[in-house]
């Protein structure tokens, strides 16, 4: 008996523990997804992957439309992303997706600038630069429908954000449609004008961290890890400790920028610090007609897929009811693991 106890010890210190799971999560510079970089160099990410025996890898990725489509390739286990994008892309691309964090919404964070005008009507028959078929697209069409005019009123030239302030410090380029910190940049340019922006819609481009469903129905851990890590560190960038300076002081420099200027950007972002604040928009009959307004406009664009009949080919399941096929839902505002955090349960 002792010898077989001592042959199974042995066995089982030749060879090493099971590795945890791993996942991987991607992020590009905005305002409200650069508390990610936080969470992953000050060790948050890497407590609550630890706390569920899984391993979780943050990276970053310049190109915001570039990691959409990792997302949806299957590289990515999870990406942040506006609600838009992700009915336009991994949704409308057969991925089934679950909204698991809202984070905010841009209230100003997103805008129209133009060159030597301060009037938005000055842009009838320009080019304009920006990210096609991205929320800055959908920007556009409501600053013109606010002035009684279509995207037939204007040329739209597809422009990568990586490139957006380059292209518009060239004098050909007139008129841009971008997010901060890029916007901050490009209206501090001489002669420049910022003529729309999301305070102009509020709620309807709004910040997520976007999962895929099946993989957050196999590994609910992943879903509580990275919860749990983002309301630790909102806690810790809220405020006017030096620990909140700190922490804002340091996404300041990771976004280009210094802490004047990063909460200058958090001042025109609806943040949602808590779960509770993020809960209220998610359970409310706001959020489906939001959705509804956008799946009208995607379809409108051809954004939901060449066979798509209609705006509600592509079913969005949130709290008060779905928009779209039942049949066919791929985009879920699930407020189960933010409910988690909200009740202390992570």
């Amino acid at each position: 008996m002792y010898k077989l106890a001592s042959i199974v010890l042995l066995l089982a210190l030749s060879f090493p523990a099971a590795a945890a799971d791993k996942f991987k999560i991607c992020w590009s510079i905005y305002v409200g997804w650069m508390p990610w970089a936080l969470a992953d160099n000050s060790g948050i990410v890497k407590k609550w992957a630890d706390k569920y025996d899984i391993e979780i890898e943050v990276v970053q990725i310049n190109d915001y439309i570039e990691s959409i489509n990792q997302y949806t390739a299957g590289a990515f286990d999870a990406c942040t992303m506006t609600n838009m994008d992700a009915l336009t892309i991994p949704a409308a691309g057969g991925v089934d997706s679950t909204a698991l964090i809202i984070g905010d919404f841009s209230n100003g964070n997103d805008g129209i600038v133009l060159k030597g005008t301060d009037n938005l009507k000055d842009i009838k028959g320009q080019n304009v630069n920006l990210v096609e078929l991205s929320v800055s697209h959908y920007l556009l069409a409501r600053a013109l429908e606010s002035v009684d005019m279509t995207e037939a009123d204007v040329k739209v030239v597809n422009t990568s954000d990586a490139d957006m302030v380059a292209v518009y410090g060239t004098d050909d380029v007139t008129s841009v449609v971008t997010w901060n910190p890029l916007l901050s940049e490009i209206t501090a340019m001489p002669n420049s004008y910022q003529v729309f922006d999301s305070a102009d819609i509020p709620g309807e481009v709004i910040d997520i961290l976007l999962i895929n469903t099946e993989t957050l129905a196999a590994n609910p851990a992943l879903g509580k890890a990275l919860v749990g890590a983002w309301y630790e560190t909102m806690a810790l960038m809220e405020g006017d400790s030096p620990e909140a300076i700190a922490a804002r002081t340091f996404l300041a420099e990771a976004s280009g920028t210094d802490l004047a200027g990063y909460d200058a950007q958090l001042d025109s972002t609806e943040m949602f610090y808590t779960p509770q604040q993020a809960l209220e928009l998610n359970n409310s009959k706001t959020l489906m007609e939001t959705m509804e307004s956008v799946a009208e406009f995607s379809f409108k664009h051809g954004l939901l897929g060449d066979g798509a009949p209609d705006a509600g080919f592509i079913g969005i399941e949130t709290p008060t009811g779905v928009f779209g096929s039942p049949d066919n839902i791929k985009l879920r505002f699930d407020p189960t693991y933010m409910q988690h955090a909200a009740d202390g349960k992570l």
